[in-house]
């Protein structure tokens, strides 16, 4: 709960659960810098909430939406809105 409970990192979920993105993309689409994005990204993952995958020098992000899911329904409608 607390990795979600910081408004930056509750907009990168619901970019994140429309599908993957890097965090470069992240940065641009909310007019944050790279590194303040990898500092939620690592909280989030860390929460397990995210999912990774490497395509070249790439790592695209996706939410997990199982793993969200599973702190309930309300939260994740909520989450997504």
């Amino acid at each position: 709960m607390d990795a979600l409970a910081h408004p930056v990192r509750q907009r990168l979920c619901r970019t994140l659960a429309r599908g993957p993105h890097t965090t470069g993309e992240l940065a641009e689409a909310w007019h944050l810098t790279p590194p303040e994005v990898s500092r939620h990204l690592t909280v989030l993952k860390k929460a397990g909430l995210l999912q990774t995958t490497r395509r070249g020098r790439y790592v695209r992000h996706t939410l997990d939406l199982t793993a969200t899911a599973a702190l309930g329904a309300d939260l994740l409608a909520a989450l997504l809105r």
